[in-house]
């Protein structure tokens, strides 16, 4: 069962008691969308349909659906939306350090290794990361405000254009450029990478993403 966690305004800082809602996923099993109690809140000034919806793998089946981002209504009049960091699934070390240990999505389907993708990106710090459905002309497939991600889903090595389109988008927006990729990348992307210090990672067979350049490693250099 879900427990509440404190939560506190962004506007006037006055804490509140926030109960996770839980949703009936399609096998019956209940999905909670698990707010940690650091979690940060952010003003919602205007909704968009886009942004109201997050990505929740349900922990019986493993089917991920969409569920409504986590809110709270503060009587300053200040509606706040919540970091829904329970989506990563956290696991914390017995001495109550780090971040704990990162809990992947089992890939199946192309989806699934968006959403894997956009758990890790969030379980590296980058939060407030979402999917961009569908594939953005630039080759995103996630964002947010300090990071663009590219997934490649095929069985075939994800090439040098690929990694120079994402860079090249990363570049404009002034974020951070992350690639992932099912198969592997070819000789080329590797190198341009390296180059470009465009962070490298490829899923491995229990969906949990490896670095493979050294940029990728100076992001998660903590792995085990």
């Amino acid at each position: 069962m879900p427990q509440s966690v404190p939560v506190r305004c962004p506007a006037c800082r006055r804490e509140h008691s926030f109960l996770p809602p839980a949703y009936p996923c399609s096998c019956g099993a209940p999905v909670t969308v698990t707010v940690l109690p650091d979690s940060a809140a952010v003003p919602v000034p205007f909704r968009t349909w886009a942004g109201a919806w997050t990505d929740v793998p349900c922990t019986a089946c493993g089917r991920t659906g969409q569920w409504p981002q986590p809110e709270f209504d503060c009587p300053c009049g200040t509606r706040a939306r919540l970091t829904p960091g329970g989506i990563l699934d956290f696991e914390e070390p017995p001495d109550g350090t780090g971040r704990g240990v990162f809990r992947p999505v089992t890939i199946r389907t192309a989806h699934d290794a968006v959403v894997c993708a956009a758990q890790f990106l969030r379980w590296l710090g980058h939060q407030q990361v979402r999917t961009v459905a569908p594939r953005a002309s630039g080759g995103v497939d996630l964002r947010g405000p300090s990071v663009a991600g590219l997934v490649d889903p095929t069985t075939a090595p994800t090439g040098q254009r690929e990694v120079e389109t994402l860079w090249l988008h990363a570049l404009s927006e002034g974020v951070l450029p992350v690639a992932f990729s099912l198969a592997g990348f070819d000789r080329q992307a590797r190198a341009r990478a390296d180059e470009l210090m465009v962070p490298l990672f490829v899923f491995d067979l229990a969906g949990t993403p490896q670095p493979v350049n050294d940029p990728a490693d100076a992001l998660y250099p903590d792995r085990t």
